[in-house]
């Protein structure tokens, strides 16, 4: 099937990735990535790397895991085939994981060139997407862009001779460094092989690509793994939304907790660069609960660090991280990207900062290249897991200070105009003028993106952020506050402002 002369290549990126709808599934949806697609994205990588790293197609090694989404193996057979066509040499990693798929480029006996994986996370079941990696990590919005612009093209050169598609067996090696990471991390005084064991660990996978991590990391450290739920793939996603920020996810992994009396819960997100726990009393550690375990554990480390975060934190883990726990608290726009690269570039300038994370679920430490990887942060929380009870304490214990709101409330403004962003942009300039008139809502400083206002009366006790959604014509805005019928104080009292606005569908 031949690609329409005027086919959208450019509405493919999405960010730093490629997304696409593979399969009919919602009305008015048109496919378009399909294995054509894909085939011809599958040589445009392969041409742009090959720039990159200085090498011949045919010198080239480029590696390809999957999802478990249903248009996952016709995707990948035709990104094999479009980066074979040029002569290139493909991994096939069958089912991975995302972190998986950047560590392949650095790990020896692998140290493939580059990878893709094909996912769209949590997405709906008839979507799908292309994640790009080098040594260096994953792409960026730019990289994405020129690939773009070369499968528009759609002229490569295809070589005499098809490269080699190679079977590999990753996904055991990758799950091999967290069984020997926690061991010594651990160091268990009297079971150094096994100190996970009398734990028993849950784990919810949500039928995506996460269910290695029971067999391949939990039970060989000796963990009880009984109650583990939807760890085969299965890319209708029968039982609930693989994603740790969806209620009813976290609602599933919470009650199988308290069912089977586990000591610890782990949910991921379909590709597993995302993660979330739950604690023996079946309660979320997930948002501002996850970021502050994960800053105790990082500043007892790294005393006086930035924790990086995106900007819809509360005022609560801001005092958490610097007076409690000592360190910086850095607020940085939405994105994990975004805050992953604030990351990187307050090292450069010397500030010291060993983690990014957002409160979707997307951590990256400077220890692991900076990578979001699910796995590792929950890896990260297992160690001291296990180093809490045998110092008969609870993980817990770590977080015990952080206060957190009485209410918090996320809503959703459609922005009904074709220039979004302009008109987005323009409300929140005027939203600016109406806060700094009013007498007790204060703009707060050094925000990153959109406006957040500190409601500092009696009955708001609180703050809100409204912002433009990256990608969407949307205006994301949170709300918390700590009493109660704080949210809807400030929220009725910021939507009769929004009223007075144009083009916003309230």
């Amino acid at each position: 099937m031949a690609i329409d002369r005027d086919f959208n290549w450019k509405k493919l990126q999405n960010g730093s990735d490629i997304r696409g709808i593979a399969l009919e599934g919602v009305e008015n949806e048109r496919v378009n990535l399909t294995p054509e697609v894909a085939k011809i994205l599958g040589q445009a990588f392969a041409t742009w790397l090959c720039g990159k790293v200085n090498k011949p197609s045919t010198e080239l090694i480029v590696a390809v895991g999957r999802d478990s989404r249903l248009s996952g193996p016709a995707i990948m057979q035709a990104t094999l085939d479009g980066i074979t066509s040029i002569g290139s040499a493909a991994n096939d990693f069958a089912m991975a994981s995302t972190p998986a798929m950047f560590m392949s480029t650095i790990t020896p006996r692998f140290e493939c060139d580059g990878a893709i994986m094909l996912t769209a996370s949590h997405l709906p079941f008839n979507r799908n997407g292309l994640k790009f990696f080098t040594a260096q990590g994953g792409l960026e919005k730019q990289d994405i862009t020129d690939i773009l612009a070369l499968a528009a093209t759609n002229k490569f050169e295809l070589a005499a001779v098809k490269g080699n598609v190679t079977d590999r067996d990753f996904m055991s090696v990758y799950a091999n460094q967290f069984v020997e990471k926690i061991r010594q991390s651990v160091n268990h005084p009297t079971n150094f092989g096994c100190p996970l064991a009398g734990l028993k660990i849950i784990v919810d996978a949500g039928n995506g690509a996460g269910g290695f991590y029971v067999d391949r990391v939990l039970q060989p450290l000796g963990a009880d793994t009984t109650g583990s739920q939807f760890l085969d793939p299965d890319g209708t996603f029968p039982n609930h939304v693989p994603n740790p920020e969806d209620p009813a996810a976290m609602a599933a992994i919470c009650q199988a907790v308290i069912k089977h009396k586990a000591d610890f819960g782990i949910i991921f997100d379909t590709d597993v660069d995302r993660s979330a726990a739950v604690d023996s009393s079946g309660k979320e550690l997930n948002r501002n609960r996850l970021i502050g375990l994960i800053s105790a554990i990082v500043l007892q480390a790294y005393p006086q660090s930035t924790i990086v975060t995106d900007s819809i934190t509360s005022d609560g883990l801001t005092q958490f991280i610097e007076q409690d726990l000592g360190g910086v608290h850095h607020r940085f726009k939405r994105g994990y990207k975004n805050v992953i690269n604030e990351s990187i570039r307050l090292n450069k300038e010397g500030k010291e900062s060993w983690v990014a994370i957002e409160t979707s679920g997307h951590a990256a430490m400077k220890e692991n290249h900076f990578l979001d990887d699910g796995a590792y942060l929950v890896t990260k929380l297992l160690i001291e897991l296990t180093k809490s009870r045998l110092a008969g304490k609870l993980l817990t214990d770590l977080i015990a200070n952080l206060q957190e709101p009485v209410e918090s409330q996320e809503l959703r403004i459609k922005i009904n105009t074709e220039d979004f962003q302009a008109h987005g942009n323009s409300v929140i300039d005027r939203l600016q003028t109406f806060a700094a008139s009013q007498a007790d809502w204060n703009i707060v400083p050094n925000n990153y993106e959109g406006v957040r206002i500190a409601c500092g009366s009696e009955n708001e006790a609180g703050w809100f952020l409204l912002r433009l959604s990256l990608h969407d014509p949307v205006m994301p805005l949170n709300i918390e506050s700590n009493v109660a019928g704080g949210v809807d104080r400030i929220k009725q009292r910021l939507l009769a402002f929004l009223k007075t606005q144009e083009s916003l569908d309230l």
